[in-house]
């Protein structure tokens, strides 16, 4: 009798693709369901953008393999954009690395530096992908908290005092998802210092700087960084290109050397017109990044804080990024008590916070990315059902 793996028994089939299937039954029914949970960009990619994709499309000559490494006018871009947006300096030969999205990168990274056993630090609450992925690859899983008495930043003192001897990697994410708390450069100062002295291997998740915040940060700003740490960024929130799945890492030469050796025996490189266009997209005016990632989100943003409202719910104003967090009511029991009511009566689907970790278990998630009408539309409900 044929069987899976057993490392499918260590994980569920991800939320978002259970419950979307569920979504998608409703809207046949003809239930019209708005969704505020996914933080998937409904704004295009800049102009200059869209252009270069189809000038280099229509030239026979670009449609075959591409260096796994990426090509030199796409790395010398994200070495740019680091230059330009975060006064880093990157080599682009050695020091950055394109990515196919940044869930690659968080298997890459895993398999290039963790051994079946090792232990890896997960934030609680955090991104579910990096928990997944490292049960399917045979390490533990230890979490770490962040709590909001802490403004959701890691509690130094517990992490010291944790039995860290078999850790090798540690995610974290800041600006954070799913809580909104923003980057702070004293927090990255601790991050090098901890990696420094523990040995451990400090992966920041980076997609989120430009969204409702004018003072992008990035961890590779603190000196000696790159000697311990590795920073991913990524194109599908701060340029509108979540389908084209192009991200980077950034780190020193030898931790890129490494991370490329498993890239290059599992993937063989993205369309050359993906590539440059994002190298253009890398370009995009200080205007335009306001336009897009500030003003929009923020008229989105002030809709979505009525929501919270209306729900009862408490949350953080100093929150950036493309989703609102916040505290449901003592008066409800579990959080699915009032996501799913608000699913079926409602039929807005905003997300419930438990799938982030169980220091989310009363907490919901409200995405930005939907039209104002629909946020708008959403909210009339909500008011209506409540």
């Amino acid at each position: 009798m044929i069987q899976p793996a057993e490392r499918l028994t260590k994980v569920s089939e991800y939320y978002f693709s259970r419950k979307l299937k569920e979504v998608a039954q409703m809207n046949a029914e003809g239930k019209d369901v708005i969704s505020l949970a996914i933080g998937s960009p409904d704004m295009p990619p800049s102009e200059q953008t869209v252009n270069k994709l189809c000038e280099v499309a229509h030239d026979p000559s670009a449609h075959g393999y591409q260096p796994t490494m990426g090509t030199p006018e796409l790395r010398q871009a994200m070495a740019g954009f680091y230059k330009r947006w975060y006064g880093v300096s990157l080599d682009p030969a050695k020091e950055v690395l394109p990515l196919i999205g940044s869930k690659e990168g968080i298997l890459h990274v895993t398999l290039a530096f963790v051994n079946p056993g090792d232990e890896v630090l997960v934030p609680n609450p955090g991104y579910p992908t990096y928990t997944s992925l490292s049960k399917i690859l045979g390490a533990k899983v230890v979490n770490y908290n962040l709590k909001p008495e802490n403004g959701w930043q890691p509690d130094f003192d517990e992490l010291e005092g944790m039995d860290l001897s078999r850790v090798k990697l540690m995610w974290t994410n800041y600006p954070n998802m799913p809580t909104g708390a923003p980057a702070r450069m004293d927090t990255y100062e601790r991050l090098v210092g901890f990696a420094r002295r523990h040995d451990i291997v400090v992966v920041n998740d980076n997609p989120y700087s430009f969204i409702l915040n004018d003072k992008p940060l990035s961890l590779l700003q603190v000196p000696g960084a790159k000697d311990c740490c590795i920073e991913f960024n990524s194109m599908s929130k701060s340029h509108n290109m979540p389908g084209w799945r192009v991200g980077l890492c950034a780190t020193n030469a030898e931790f890129i050397s490494w991370i490329l050796k498993v890239q290059s025996n599992i993937e063989s490189g993205t369309f050359r017109g993906i590539q440059l266009a994002a190298a253009e997209a890398y370009n995009n005016s200080a205007e335009w990044h306001r336009e897009y990632n500030i003003e929009t989100y923020a008229r989105r943003r002030r809709l979505a804080e009525q929501i919270m409202v209306a729900l009862g719910c408490t949350y953080d104003e100093q929150q950036v990024g493309m989703f609102l967090w916040g505290r449901i009511p003592d008066k409800y029991n579990h959080v699915e008590e009032l996501t799913e009511r608000v699913l079926h009566e409602a039929r807005v689907f905003i997300t419930p916070g438990f799938i982030f970790g169980s220091n989310g278990e009363r907490y919901i998630r409200i995405s930005l990315c939907a039209k104002e009408d629909k946020i708008r539309e959403a909210l009339h409900r909500i008011q209506t059902l409540i």
